[in-house]
């Protein structure tokens, strides 16, 4: 169905209305001649030679509405909409920090009776199913050693995220565990995001080592940018020296951005807590609709053109035929 952009335009519809009852016409003083035999000539000229008059007065008028009303509907801007289109967009930036350190190489999270597999191997399988359910959210891939350095940009391609994800080896980064700094270079990262969400995940096994940015330090400036940090450590808490797990910086981290903490010591538990992620930050989607518009004005346009072109034809052939009519007569 068409719709009128601008409706207000039929407000200027009675205005010929307006302008011929209250307006006076305008009238021309000439010498004239006063003829009191009218009704008798009238009588001569025959009745059906007045009706005939009266019916082309009537067409002008009926034609002269009809310009009108098309004129009026042009300037109302008349568009023919289409199919009501919806498109959704990511509302939530989220952001995965994998730790590469080289205690990333131990088989301590394996199922039990299963093949023994590296703590990273684990983590890549569980990490790209966690991944994969996550269409529709922007994600990005920081991985961090002795220095943090982005994998992959914020994307909504989910496979590219998994595919290189699984590229990334234990060391390729360095030995050590730059925590602090992964998490200031995730704040990097999402200082170009507009999006209302933002989450940053962090997955280490092991005690922040050599960051020029303390942990806590950086938790702080994310709280204060709104980003929230969920921290999972896989490590052992128990061991000592760089292999150990900071539990309690780990768990103040979360805290301060209103995240949450979580310790996987196994495969099954490591799964649990990115299936826990992910119902507590479920994937978020932006609507935006919009219905296609194509203009039509043409329409009523072209039956003005139309109807004007055919009234002066019309009276271009009766100007034509009145000097023969007379000539004959």
């Amino acid at each position: 169905m068409p719709s009128f952009e601008w409706p207000w335009a039929f407000l200027l519809l009675p205005l010929p209305y307006f302008v011929f009852r209250f307006m006076r016409p305008y009238q021309a003083r000439e010498p004239s001649l006063r003829v009191p035999f009218v009704p008798r000539l009238q009588t001569l000229l025959g009745v059906q030679a007045v009706r005939r008059a009266r019916t082309r007065s009537s067409l002008h008028l009926a034609g002269l509405v009809v310009i009108w009303l098309l004129t009026v509907a042009a300037l109302a801007r008349p568009v023919e909409l289409g199919a009501r289109v919806e498109s959704q967009t990511a509302a939530r930036d989220l952001l995965l920090v994998v730790d590469l350190s080289g205690s990333m190489a131990a088989t301590d999270l394996s199922q039990e009776g299963g093949p023994p597999r590296s703590r990273l191997d684990v983590v890549k399988s569980v990490v790209g199913s966690f991944v994969e359910a996550r269409r529709g959210d922007r994600i990005g891939l920081v991985v961090f050693g002795s220095a943090p350095f982005v994998q992959v940009p914020f994307t909504l391609d989910t496979p590219v995220v998994k595919e290189l994800l699984n590229e990334t080896d234990v060391g390729m980064a360095g030995p050590q565990t730059t925590l602090g700094d992964a998490v200031g270079l995730s704040l990097r990262v999402l200082e170009r995001s507009e999006a209302k969400s933002r989450v940053v995940i962090v997955l280490t096994d092991g005690n922040d080592t050599g960051s020029s940015v303390p942990p806590l330090q950086a938790a702080r400036i994310a709280a204060a940018r709104g980003v929230t940090l969920y921290t999972i450590g896989v490590g052992d808490p128990r061991a000592a020296g760089e292999e150990a797990l900071n539990t309690a910086v780990l768990t103040q981290m979360a805290e301060l951005t209103h995240g949450r903490f979580i310790h996987a010591n196994d495969q099954q538990s490591l799964a649990d807590a990115y299936r826990t992620l992910g119902e507590l930050e479920p994937v978020a989607h932006r609507t935006t609709a919009y219905q296609p518009k194509r203009a039509i004005s043409h329409y009523p346009l072209a039956g003005v053109v139309v109807l004007l072109g055919l009234y002066a034809f019309l009276r271009a052939g009766r100007d034509l035929l009145l000097p023969g009519s007379s000539a004959s007569g």
